[in-house]
C-alpha cells in the first residue's frame, strides 16, 4: 500500500515544527504566535499541500442534511 504522505510533506512539517520551537511560527491571518503542536502540524501540511506535495485532502465538515438527521435521531 502506498504511503499517505510524501517526503516533501514530512520535511515541510519538520521545518514548521522547528519554527514553532524557536517561537518564530505565526498564524496566517492574525499573525499571532503559534504555540500548539497540532496547529503547527496543520500549518505545515497546508503549506505542503500548496507546494504540491502528496498530502490527503482536508476532511470536510458534514453536510447540513446529514447533521439534521443525526440531530433528529437524538431527540
Amino acid at each position: 500500500m502506498a504511503s499517505k504522505y510524501g517526503r516533501k510533506a514530512s520535511s515541510k512539517v519538520k521545518q514548521v515544527m522547528h519554527e514553532r520551537k524557536e517561537g518564530t511560527l505565526r498564524s496566517g491571518s492574525t499573525g499571532k504566535k503559534v504555540t500548539s503542536r497540532k496547529q503547527a502540524i496543520a500549518i505545515g501540511l497546508s503549506e505542503a499541500r500548496r507546494a504540491g506535495a502528496k498530502v490527503p485532502k482536508k476532511k470536510a465538515a458534514g453536510k447540513k442534511t446529514a447533521r439534521k438527521k443525526t440531530a433528529r435521531k437524538k431527540r
